[in-house]
């Protein structure tokens, strides 16, 4: 099978520099070399609970969609998330499959793209860094575009400092939203921040 580009997303709310550190290490044991946004914060969404770590993972896989599900949700249980967990509740480690190709509809218990990604901040922002100039599958914008756009400043989200493997991830309020005078852009961030990082790194 031909090599397959996915993006997922990352989220914990429950030690979460431990956690995410955790994921990304799994994610980079199976898949390789990974493409990295910044690190976000945010209040946890649809519950009352401490704030979310979230960011967005880019890597290539030969494995079915299927497949690639139940190795991600492999990892989810290895580090502690119930396989009961309710939608909107905290997460010792939460992995959403985001896009896999460019492929658009639902596909078993999954919908591609998945459905709430332009809808919330913590998953528009990231992938609009990481793969701002890709166009949505079954739309006509990009994900800069479709974040140029979005305008729900009821959710807010802001960078943090944050470290994996000794390098810099991301730096604290490089982007804030909405209290920022204006919307910071990808385009517009550090360069070294948005450099893919390497297994050999």
């Amino acid at each position: 099978m031909a090599l397959i580009s996915v993006f997922v997303s990352l989220g914990s709310n429950q030690q979460r520099e431990f956690h995410l550190a955790q994921g990304l290490d799994e994610l980079q044991q199976h898949f390789g070399d990974l493409l990295l946004s910044s690190v976000y914060e945010s209040p946890a969404v649809g519950f009352n609970g401490p704030a979310f770590f979230n960011m967005v993972v880019g890597f290539t896989t030969e494995l079915p969609l299927d497949a690639l599900a139940a190795r991600l949700r492999d990892i989810e249980l290895h580090h502690g998330r119930p396989s009961d967990a309710v939608k909107f509740s905290s997460r010792t480690l939460d992995i959403d499959i985001l896009t896999y190709a460019d492929w658009h509809g639902r596909f078993a218990t999954l919908s591609l793209p998945r459905k709430d990604l332009l809808s919330y901040a913590h998953m528009l922002l990231p992938m609009a860094e990481v793969a701002g100039a890709m166009l949505h599958p079954g739309g006509a914008d990009d994900y800069q575009t479709c974040w140029r756009q979005f305008s729900d400043t009821a959710q807010r989200i802001w960078t943090v400092d944050y470290q994996w493997q000794g390098r810099v991830i991301s730096q604290q309020g490089s982007i804030i939203w909405p209290e920022a005078a204006a919307m910071v852009l990808p385009a517009e961030l550090p360069g070294e921040l948005w450099q893919p990082l390497t297994s050999n790194d």
